[in-house]
Parts: C-alpha cells; structure tokens; sequence
C-alpha cells in the first residue's frame, strides 16, 4: 500500500494544506423538474451549488464525494477514472511510501539518457577563458542535461575527447588533417584549405599607396598568407575604437601610419575566400565531411552545399569557408583579451548558465520561485524540461538566463554567500536553504524547455510491507517489469485539494471565465494560515490590499487574479483579462489535467470491455511509432541546403524539432487481418483535440458522450482565446519500465534511512541503516520511467492499493512501525526542518501532454 508522507506530523501537515472543505451535494436537476411538471408548477431555482467536479462524473458510476461538517473533501481514485489494473488477479501487498522524503528519490533523465545527479558542491572554478569558442555544433555547445560536469574554466578547451585536442592547441595544421580529408578533396584543394585556415578569420588585405593605389577586390588566391596573422590586438582596438568615435576619418587613410590596406580599412568587407570539393555523389559522404570539416576545425569554418551551380549527375559539391560565428568585432578571432590568465568579460560568456538542482519536499513551481528570488532574477528566466514530485527529493537541471550574471555570482547568491549569511566554507558543510540545492554549473548556448528529457529514475522505498508470500511478491513485481501498468494520470496531476485541477480546467474550456476564478480563489478547508487569512480578506472582508498582503508568493495563481483585481480597481468583471496573467504552463496544467481525467476514464471503459492483455479491432496505434526510434539515430536531413551544423545532432536535434509546429502523428485503426502485429504496448488512446482521432465503435461513442455531458464539442477544440485551444495527443493504455530491479530489507525505526538523498551524501549524512535482525520488512523499488509516467501508478499496480493522500494518512497512521519511532531522533528533526508546506498542485508531467 502507498503513503504520501515521511511523519505523522508532516502527514497530518500536507493534509491540511491540500485538502478543502466543500458540503455540497449533488443536485438532481431532472428529478426537480420532473416534480414540477407533474404539479404543473415552475420549479424554483435550487440554493444548492452544483458539484464542483465535471457532469460526466455520473457516467464513472461511482457516488460523488462529500465532506462531512469541519472536514474536506476526500477524492478517490475512481472520481478521476482510475479504476482497473493488469494483474487484477494478484493478491494485494501492503506498505507505506514516503514515509520520509528520502523513501522517494527522483533523478531526471536528459535525452542521452544520463541519469542527473549532483556531483560537487563546491564554488565553481573562475572563468578565465573565453567559452563561447566551442563550435556551435559540438556535443558540449549543444548540451542541454549533461551528467558529466565541466568546470566552467574547461569549457573552452574540451572540444574533443582525444589526445590530439591538446596538439591542436599549439599546431595550426597538424598533418593529420592531411589524411583525414584525402577521402572527400583533392591534394590542390587541401592545399588552398590550409592556406585559407592559415590566413586566419579575416581574408587579407592588399597594399596601396592610399586612395590613388587602392585596387578592387582581389581573390584568396593573390594575397600573402601572413598578411594580416600577427596584428597586436592593441592596435586593432584601437581602430576599431577610432571608427566608432572621433577618428572615423581613419577609414580613408588606414590603419598604422596611416597607409592604406593595414589594418584601418572597413573591417566588416566581406570575405571571398572559399574552398570547392569535386562533385560528391552520396549524401552519406557529404555528411561524413561536414562532420570532418566541424570536428578538425572546431567550428571556425563552415561547409555547406554549393548553391552557386545547379548539381549535376555526378553530385553536389561542398564549399568550405570562414564561419562568421566565434568571430569578433571587426572580424577578428575572439582571443581571452591577450593573456590567457586574464579572466574574461562577463559579457562574453554564453546567455545561459545550467546547473543540477536539487528540492526537498516542495511543488516545482514553488521550489524555482523561491530560488529566483535566492537569485534576484524574474522567475521567467528559470527553465527546466520537465516539472517533478513534491513529496520526495527530485534532482533535475535547470536552465538560468544569466542576464550578465557569472557561474560564481549564481553559485554565492543560491547559498547565502553574497549576503554574509554563510562563508563558502559553511555553504559546503550544510545543507541547502528551505529544501533547495544548486550545483555543478556550467555556461551553456540554450535554454531548457519542456520535454527535454528522456524519463526520470527513481528509488522508491515502501515501508511496513505486508505480503502473503515471496511468491506474491515477485509476481507483482514482474508484471509491472514485463508488461507494464495502465499508463494512468496519477493523483498529483489533479491535486489533492477539494477543488481539483481538472474542475478548473473545465471551466477555462467552457470559457465560463468567472467560474474558474471563483474556484481558483474558493477557501480550502485546513490550509496554510497564512493563505487563509488572505481568502478570507477578499471573500469575507473585500479588502483588496489587506489580502495581497497576506496571501504568500509561492500561491501564485490565487496571487496573479488579486494583484489584475487590483490593478483594476477592485473591479473583478474582466475575469478573462485577470486570469491570463497566471503563468500560462499554470493555465495549461489546469485545461490538461481535464484531458487527462477524460483519457483515465475512456482507457478505463477500454481495459473494463477487453482486458489489457491484447489488442482487438477498433483499437489505435500509431503508423510510426514515434517511440521506436533508437537511441543515438541521427535525425535524417531533409534539406542539404541546411548549415552543417544542424547535421549529426543525433537525439539533441529534437530540441530543434521541438520548436516546430506540432502535427499530429498518423494513425491507424487495427483490423482482424493486422492484430497480430501488434501488442498491447502499442495501443494508444487520445486525448481530446480537434487533431486527434477517436476510436470506433461503442468505445468512441462513449468517449463523446463524456465530452458532450460537460459541454464540449468533441470536434470543435477551437477557442477564441489560443491558450485553451487544444489540438489533442495520443498516449498509450501500457507503459512498462525502461529499467526496473528491487530488493527486501529490514528495519525497526521507521525514521532510519533506508536510501540516501545526493547532497546528503556528499555532505556525509544520513546514511542508509538495514537492520537484519529488524522487526520490519522493507521493498526498496529501482525503476526508470519514460516521461509523463507516474510512479505511484506502478506502485498501485503493484499494491492494489488507493493512492490517494487521505487514504495515504490512513495508512501512516495505523502502521505497527511507528510505535518504535524515535530511536533515531537526530535524523527526524533534521529532515522535517526542510518540510515546507506548498499550497501549489504538483504535477510530474506537466507540459509533456
């Protein structure tokens, strides 16, 4: 069995803050007007509310759920259509999760499939080099969730992973280029390559006794090789300066002594030089020399595709020449500002700074809001790929637009340093403010988005397990294992308050604009003081400025209306206007958390009418499966007109696809004559959308019939406002684990760590106790998932067991093991000091829809 809490205590915390007290029962509107018509009487409006969850509620065919007087509402499982199972057969196991947060541990997977932990903890290195002269194209510009850590002060010098990158350094043109480029140029091409490459960035210049002797433009092949390669950067500085300024009058006469054809002529004249390859026929061996030309040059000269002639029978050729990227004003190659010991400006860094993130039982939103003000940056400029748990310990990278900002400056201002509260000595020696770690900084070219990631990693602890047999034990287990679990949305992903997301959702897709503010703002039964003196300001009191002053940051939603009201005058009519400032990913969580309630209810029906084992007629799958592809394929290139540095990205080219307009996948409904080509882990069902097909027969009438029910057109997405259109996505019934073993332990204190959080071991803490003579029985759970799978719905499928918060408390609270705890009190104060209580629902896949 599943629990949602690390104490009593804690348990009894988050409950209060999550849960609301609603008493409002359903209304039967058909029976009241039934009544009426046979008295020949106008029925007379209802003083009873309607239900705050969805008319299509009814269609689950379980009772709505109502709260008792002084208590909240207590959502189950089958209120958001998670019912059925794939090994409804097996017996039920007991146990408890989360009992303390490190019975939860979350790591990201980035798109490599490295596993993101945290690695040091120390202030990074002093960046003294210059890191933007990594090649656009390199596999360490184009990271994004490394779980190799570069020092800062590396980035620049770690372009290859072989011994000649150190030669490269201090030989221009090692002879082994002459080698590696035989296969794809002629000798007298190599020759004019080296040449060019020897000449440096930009092409020279020719000498002239000033306007008199000036020439035209002349071609690479006229000029001197070392024409313009020792040129002291002083000096060029200081023409460049002379053109900004005063002296632009240098442009006429030139650079030293004021001849003409040095260094004082226009420094942005463009450059003619390039290399032709003969006609290349295979464009496998066209890509093999873009890579050539990418890996031997670092990014300083571009290839591409000669467009100045039409390609013949034979092929197209492949014109080399000085890339423009990595090279400074006035042309010139961007050096460390002539001495490598000189630490380089903070504006020449790349526009982004990554590092390894570590929070302790806080909401995503909530834990990056709390860094940015750590951080003093505009939460906005804070990215990750995928949002994670609140009740647990999750690491995952995220993305800073540095704003000017270096690895150091972010590093000082996430521990304290800056402002004297910590010595860099203490910062290293304990742990993190409020449940939140940085580490492992490096500058990078991009930002984190959505998606970006392969999975997340986890290591589930379920504590006072309870099992007829090993026997049992091991069935359960390796069904989730071989064939996977229902692919539900879990229960974080509607929240565990009494007005859950996907009510709020409904709202914003009715466009009933009011009604979704008054729920976002509705008073929850036991929260935080603070978030309840601030409703009750505006709901009870009316008063504006006292409830902004009250309401806490992390509420951001409840934050958001109240400051628009505000800005308003207290005129709450433009509802629409007040709910567009939420953070739109907030607003989108609300109208996917009602797509994800519709889905779990149709896959519901789905697995109720065939089972899971097999797939029948009228079931969907995709044409091509988009998850079939393996790891380390190059994405093909459809335009050889492309820069070379959009080829090979491999899997970190889905970043670039990312950016493109979503279209739908193809799919096909399965006939008698195909069935045996497919499994159940090819079964998709749709979420709802305009650009989504739904399945046939009595499975897709039922589907519509859910839609139309709460008001929606299930052909018809399309809103006036884009935020709330939905185009709709597929996702499949099964999903089974990329990775997955576990082990049996003992215990008798239930506050004694059974796994270790990342900073706590590099802090030396905490370490894991197994106790063998214990008088408990521990299963500690390694699997690694695939985005937007739930964990605890694994777990359910492995316990049968309701993985709702309430039901969770239930659970803690009547287990035999905490009679015995206590006997490790050092580590239970320390681990609830971090137990920040966050008022935001939480969803492990937000944004992946």
């Amino acid at each position: 069995m599943l629990s949602s809490s690390s104490t009593v205590r804690e348990r009894e915390n988050d409950d209060d803050d999550l849960e609301r007290n609603l008493k409002r029962p359903k209304i039967d509107a058909s029976a009241s007007e039934a009544e009426a018509e046979t008295n020949n009487n106008t029925p007379e409006p209802s003083t009873e509310k309607p239900h705050v969850l969805p008319p299509s509620h009814s269609l689950l065919g379980v009772p709505l759920p109502t709260a008792q007087e002084g208590h909240a509402i207590n959502f189950l499982e089958t209120n958001v259509g998670i019912s059925e199972y794939v090994g409804r057969g097996v017996s039920k196991i007991e146990g408890i999760i989360k009992q303390r947060f490190t019975d939860f541990l979350v790591n990201e997977v980035d798109l490599d499939g490295n596993v993101i932990h945290l690695k040091s903890l120390g202030m990074p290195e002093p960046s003294k080099k210059y890191p933007t002269e990594i090649p656009p194209s390199s596999d360490l510009a184009n990271e994004v969730q490394s779980n190799e850590v570069v020092p800062a002060d590396e980035v620049t010098t770690t372009t290859l992973d072989t011994a000649d990158s150190v030669k490269k350094s201090n030989e221009p043109w090692p002879e082994s280029n002459n080698a590696e480029l035989a296969s794809y140029l002629s000798e007298t091409a190599i020759a004019q390559l080296k040449e060019m490459f020897l000449q440096g960035p930009e092409p020279p210049r020719i000498p002239d006794s000033g306007w008199g002797g000036r020439t035209g433009k002349a071609s690479a092949a006229e000029e001197p090789s070392s024409s313009t390669a020792e040129v002291p950067s002083s000096e060029l500085e200081s023409n460049d300066r002379g053109k900004r300024g005063r002296g632009r009058g240098r442009d006429r006469g030139g650079g030293r002594g004021g001849k003409g054809g040095g260094r004082g002529g226009d420094p942005r004249r463009e450059d003619h030089r390039k290399v032709v390859s003969e006609p290349i026929g295979s464009k496998e061996t066209r890509t093999a020399f873009h890579q050539v030309i990418r890996k031997l040059f670092d990014g300083k000269l571009d290839s591409e595709t000669d467009t100045s002639a039409p390609a013949t029978e034979e092929g197209s050729r492949i014109v080399v020449k000085w890339s423009r990227r990595g090279v400074g004003r006035g042309g010139r190659e961007r050096r460390d500002g002539g001495g490598g010991s000189e630490r380089a400006p903070r504006g020449t860094f790349p526009p982004y700074i990554h590092f390894t993130f570590q929070k302790t039982n806080r909401d995503t939103q909530d834990a990056l809001s709390h860094l940015s003000r750590m951080l003093k940056v505009n939460v906005k400029d804070l990215s990750v790929a995928g949002t994670k748990d609140k009740r647990g310990v999750t690491v995952q990278r995220v993305s800073l637009k540095r704003n000017n900002k270096s690895v150091e400056d972010v590093w000082n201002l996430a521990n304290g340093v800056t402002n004297g509260r910590k010595t860099p000595e203490e910062a290293v020696k304990e742990r993190g403010e409020r449940g939140v770690r940085i580490a492992d900084l490096n500058y990078r070219k991009t930002s984190l988005e959505l998606g970006l990631l392969k999975g997340n990693a986890f290591v589930i602890t379920l504590r006072s397990v309870q099992v007829d047999s090993m026997e049992t034990l091991d069935k359960a287990l390796n069904i989730v294992k071989n064939t996977g679990f229902i692919n539900y949305y879990g229960m974080q992903r509607f929240g565990t308050a009494s007005v859950p997301t996907h009510a709020i959702g409904l709202a914003l897709l009715q466009s009933d604009w009011q009604k979704a503010a008054s729920l976002i703002l509705q008073p929850r039964h036991g929260e935080h003081p603070d978030v309840e003196a601030a409703r009750n300001a505006w709901l009870v009191e009316h008063d504006l400025d006292k409830a902004l002053s009250l309401m806490p940051r992390r509420v951001v939603a409840e934050r958001c209306l109240l400051e628009s009201y505000k800005k308003q005058k207290g005129d709450t009519r433009n509802a629409m206007g007040a709910l567009s400032t939420i953070p739109r990913n907030l607003r989108l969580m609300y109208v996917h958390a009602y797509q994800s309630y519709v889905w779990n209810a149709i896959v519901s029906e789905r697995v109720r009418m065939h089972g899971a084992e097999k797939p029948v007629v009228g079931d969907l799958v995709f044409e091509v499966d988009p998850d079939a592809k393996t790891e380390g394929d190059e994405v093909p290139v459809e335009d050889e007109n492309e820069d070379a540095t959009d080829k090979g990205l491999s899997n970190r080219a889905r970043k670039k696809l990312s950016r493109k307009p979503w279209s739908p996948p193809q799919v096909k409904t399965l006939t008698e004559e195909v069935l045996g080509k497919y499994t159940m882990l090819d079964v998709i069902m749709p979420l709802p959308g305009t650009d989504v097909a739904y399945p046939g027969g009595q499975l897709g009438d039922r589907y519509r019939e859910f839609l139309k029910m709460d008001g929606l057109d299930p052909d018809n997405f399309v809103r006036k406002q884009k935020d709330y259109t939905l185009s709709g996505s597929y996702r499949k019934i099964l999903h089974r684990p990329t990775a997955m073993t576990w082990s049996v332990m003992h215990y008798t204190d239930p506050d004694v760590p059974l796994a270790q959080a990342d900073e706590d071991k590099l802090l030396g803490f905490d370490p894991p106790v197994v106790d063998e003579q214990g008088k408990f029985m521990a299963l500690q759970i390694n699997l690694t998932l695939g985005t937007a799978s739930y964990a605890t719905m694994a777990l359910r499928e492995i316990t049968k067991t309701e993985t709702s918060s309430h039901y969770q408390s239930s659970l803690t609270n009547a287990a035999e093991d905490q009679k015995y705890r206590g006997m490790a009190d050092a580590d239970v104060d320390m681990e609830q000091g971090v137990a920040i209580v966050g008022d935001g629902d939480e969803d492990a896949a937000m944004g992946t829809v």
